[in-house]
């Protein structure tokens, strides 16, 4: 029996599918055969076609296999580069504290002290 992944939003699952497309017309462009693809991907042509459809129980790995035969692998680094709402919670976080007033650097006096006498 096979395992249950949780299931996608409808826009993340069809985020992927659109990858997919992408992933298939890049390979079309290059006329390169399916089966050329998977296999110096060092998959079967059947995880290809999932990958191609855009299947989230491929792993990210084999998807980054087919963008290096593709030679797409720069575009790893553009997945979640931009981070809008982590930056404004991590802006949050480091804004200046309200701190209280910095002691003074000499003591204050003691009972024991004697003031000073002037001659």
């Amino acid at each position: 029996m096979g395992r249950t992944a949780p299931s996608l939003l409808p826009r993340v699952s069809r985020l992927l599918r659109g990858y997919g497309d992408h992933l298939k017309l890049a390979r079309l462009r290059r006329k390169y055969s399916a089966e050329m693809v998977a296999q110096r991907a060092g998959i079967s042509r059947k995880t290809l076609s999932r990958v191609e459809k855009g299947d989230s129980a491929v792993a990210l790995g084999i998807y980054a296999r087919v963008m290096q035969v593709l030679r797409l692998e720069d575009d790893l680094a553009k997945l979640a580069a931009d981070d809008p709402l982590g930056r404004k919670l991590q802006d949050i976080a480091l804004s200046p504290r309200n701190r209280a007033p910095k002691r003074s650097t000499t003591p204050p006096p003691t009972k024991t002290d004697k003031p000073k006498e002037f001659s």
